[in-house]
């Protein structure tokens, strides 16, 4: 295993993307914070580095008190429930002028799945409806791009991969001299390092900071949307979908649920699940060096 980090304390900012009224959600229906998922991954990589929480959707939204973007290694973007380019809705602007800021001082970001979208809109790609419908639960076959082979972020990684998700829109273009990293059947861009100067965003529409547990929380809150959506015949069929990687979490060896759910290692496994976030945290540690 990958020895956490012995080098200077970092301070990194993690922004949740989600407004007030989903956070709420959350709240009601058991369902973790995506904050604290990357709280979790900090503790175990850095344990020495001190975080902080902003909501950048919510109308007072403001850095910590006495604090500047300078002040801060590193920032982190959860995933969202909004639509990126849905500019005129409030809590959409706020976010695309933080994200301006943060490129324009140079500062290292990381974004899972809203990430990767707000990065492209704002660097100049462009966002839409994925027309495929909701990717949801485990991305299959994720393939590295060629491109992944010169650039830091895979470094590492099985050339194909699956991976935690859950999104409706999609990358459709990437902003110009942005490579394609990795891809898959359902979403063509799936991963790509964004720069703008000396800022870079490092981006996935997937979700390395997500385990079996949560994800099977995400996946029973999201029970009508499925259903709904023809992915199950009822919500009681989620329920039990949901229970057995919650099942398979706590029991990681049993080669029947991960038969069932069609669930290797590389969902399993923190060492490979974590590996982009880990590579991630190697950067802003040279960075801050």
């Amino acid at each position: 295993m990958t020895s956490p980090t012995t080098l200077a304390p970092l301070r990194i900012l993690i922004v949740n993307c989600y407004p007030a009224a989903s956070r709420e959600n959350f709240d009601r229906q058991n369902v973790g914070h995506p904050h604290d998922l990357f709280k979790a991954f900090l503790r175990a990589e850095a344990p020495n580095a001190t975080t902080e929480i902003v909501y950048v959707a919510d109308p007072d939204f403001a850095l910590p008190a006495g604090t500047t973007i300078k002040d801060f290694d590193a920032f982190i973007w959860t995933g969202s429930d909004l639509t990126v380019y849905h500019t005129e809705d409030p809590r959409v602007a706020s976010q695309i002028t933080f994200a301006n800021a943060l490129m324009d001082a140079g500062a290292v970001c990381w974004g899972s799945c809203w990430g990767l979208q707000l990065a492209s809109l704002v660097a100049g790609g462009e966002v839409a409806a994925n027309p495929k419908g909701r990717e949801w639960g485990i991305a299959r076959e994720i393939r590295l791009t060629e491109a992944a082979a010169a650039a830091p972020m895979h470094a590492g990684k099985p050339p194909v991969f699956d991976a935690f998700i859950m999104h409706l829109d999609e990358v459709t273009r990437l902003p110009d001299g942005t490579p394609l990293l990795a891809t898959n059947e359902h979403t063509h861009i799936q991963a790509a390092i964004v720069r703008r100067g000396n800022a870079e965003f490092w981006t996935t529409q997937y979700h390395p900071e997500y385990n079996l547990h949560e994800m099977g929380r995400l996946i029973a809150a999201r029970a009508k949307a499925l259903v709904r959506e023809g992915f199950f015949t009822d919500e009681e069929a989620v329920a039990t979908y949901a229970a057995k990687m919650q099942e398979l979490a706590a029991n990681p060896d049993s080669a029947e649920l991960r038969a069932d759910l069609r669930v290797g290692d590389d969902i399993i496994d923190p060492q490979i699940r974590q590996l982009e976030l880990r590579n991630w945290l190697r950067l802003v540690e040279a960075r801050a060096s």
